[in-house]
């Protein structure tokens, strides 16, 4: 890894494996800490790239599922400072999707997994219908997609899908 490369994840359980775990299994390599100080997640990268601006987000009104690592590791606070400059309208669920990476398809978890869910996550994507659903993590997508039937999407697609609107 060259100095100065960022590297940019986009799964938030992956970045917390090299933001978290990495260093603290290896506490003395310091490749390992180069690679926590390296990590970013895009809304970090974005925001910290100067001359960047992010694609008008005005009428966007979303339910964002911030994953259990932006609570645990990264923090979710950039997202939002940068969904917020964009003009976006955005409810934060405040919770575990419930999926837990396979601890919901694991016979005797579907009912907690399905309880957990229903705390939070599928109350707030039931009550903002017609809202776009933010999950970047890959369990929280499958877990909105199989107990909600909803779609959720990463804040790459939703700022991917508003750059043709720059002209």
């Amino acid at each position: 890894m060259r100095a100065g490369t960022p590297i940019v994840g986009l799964e938030p359980s992956c970045i917390a494996v090299l933001r978290g775990e990495a260093a603290e299994l290896l506490p003395a390599d310091p490749r390992a800490r180069r690679v926590r100080a390296a990590t970013r997640t895009l809304a970090e990268l974005l925001t910290e790239t100067g001359g960047w601006a992010p694609p008008d987000l005005t009428g966007v009104r979303a339910v964002a599922q911030p994953h259990c690592h932006h609570h645990a590791v990264m923090g979710w606070h950039t997202d939002s400072a940068l969904l917020a400059s964009a003009g976006a309208e955005v409810t934060a669920v405040g919770g575990c999707c419930g999926l837990a990476g396979n601890f919901g398809v694991e016979r005797g978890h579907y009912d907690v997994s399905r309880a957990v869910a229903e705390t939070a996550l599928l109350p707030a994507v039931r009550d903002a219908e017609h809202a776009v659903v933010l999950a970047d993590g890959f369990s929280c997508r499958t877990q909105l997609d199989q107990l909600a039937h909803v779609s959720g999407i990463h804040l790459a697609q939703l700022l991917a899908s508003r750059l043709e609107d720059r002209g």
